[in-house]
C-alpha cells in the first residue's frame, strides 16, 4: 500500500504541473535559471569522470586484447561504442543522480520546511508548475547535452591515454574510430539520456516537494531520491536495451 500511495502521489504531482502559467516571463526566467544551475553545476564532474572513463577503458581493453590476430584499431571501436552505449548515458547519469538529484530534493525540501512553498500557494501560484516543471524541463534539455559532451570527452580521453602510454598511436585510434560506426547507437544513447533525465528530475522533485519535518527529513529525502533514481535508471537501462537493441 505504501508503494501505491507514493506512486499515486507521484502521478498527481505530474498531473498538477500541466496548468496555464500565471506569468510566462516568470516561468521562462525560472527555466533558464534551472538550466544554468543543473548544467554548469554538473559540468566539472562530467568532464573529470568522462576523460578518466575513456582513458581507463582504452588501457583495460588493450590489456585484454593481447592476440596478434586482433587489429589495434579494434580498441578504438570498443572505446567508442562503450562510451556511447553505456558509460556516458548510464554511468554518468547514475553520478548525476547524486549530484543533481540531491540538489533538487534538498532545495525543494528546504523550501517546504521553511514554508516558502506554502507562501507561494497562498499567493495563488501553482507551485507544482512553477517549481517542479522548470526543473524537469531543464533536465530534459541539459542532461542529454551533458551525455553528448561526456561521450566526446571520453573518446578523447581514450585517444590521449593510448598515445601517452604508447599503447595505440593516434592515427590508428582515429582509423578505428571511423570504422563500422552504427549511427543508431547515438540515437539509442539519446533515448536513454532523455529517459534518465526525466527519472532523476521527477523523482527528486517528488521527494523534495513532499518533505515533512525538519532538517533531518531533508537529508533522508535526498538520500531516498538518489537511491530510487539509481535503481530506476538501472531498471530502465535494461528495459530500453531489451526493447530497442
Amino acid at each position: 500500500m505504501n508503494f501505491f500511495t507514493h506512486f499515486g502521489s507521484y502521478l498527481l504531482m505530474l498531473k498538477g504541473m500541466f496548468t496555464k502559467p500565471e506569468s510566462g516571463r516568470m516561468y521562462w526566467k525560472e527555466f533558464m535559471h534551472q538550466c544554468v544551475e543543473i548544467g554548469l553545476g554538473a559540468l566539472p564532474i562530467v568532464v573529470i569522470i568522462s576523460i578518466f572513463l575513456g582513458a581507463v577503458t582504452t588501457i583495460q581493453t588493450a590489456y585484454q586484447l593481447v592476440s596478434p590476430i586482433v587489429s589495434q584499431a579494434t580498441i578504438a571501436q570498443i572505446v567508442r561504442d562503450s562510451m556511447i552505449l553505456e558509460l556516458s548515458p548510464t554511468v554518468l547519469c547514475v553520478v548525476l543522480a547524486g549530484v543533481i538529484g540531491s540538489k533538487i530534493a534538498s532545495e525543494l525540501g528546504n523550501m517546504r520546511i521553511s514554508e516558502q512553498i506554502d507562501a507561494l500557494e497562498i499567493m495563488g501560484i501553482n507551485t507544482k508548475s512553477y517549481l517542479i516543471m522548470p526543473k524537469i524541463l531543464a533536465s530534459l534539455v541539459v542532461m542529454p547535452c551533458l551525455v553528448v559532451i561526456s561521450a566526446v570527452l571520453g573518446i578523447w580521453g581514450g585517444r590521449f591515454a593510448g598515445a601517452a602510454t604508447g599503447i595505440l598511436v593516434p592515427d590508428i585510434f582515429d582509423m578505428g574510430l571511423r570504422q563500422h560506426l552504427n549511427e543508431y547507437n547515438i540515437n539509442f544513447a539519446l533515448y536513454k539520456s532523455y529517459t534518465f533525465a526525466f527519472i532523476i528530475s521527477s523523482i527528486s522533485c517528488y521527494f523534495g516537494y513532499n518533505v515533512s519535518g525538519g532538517a533531518l527529513e531533508i537529508g533522508r529525502a535526498s538520500t531516498s531520491a538518489v537511491v530510487i533514481s539509481c535503481i530506476l535508471i538501472l531498471v530502465a537501462d535494461y528495459a530500453l536495451a531489451a526493447l530497442l537493441l
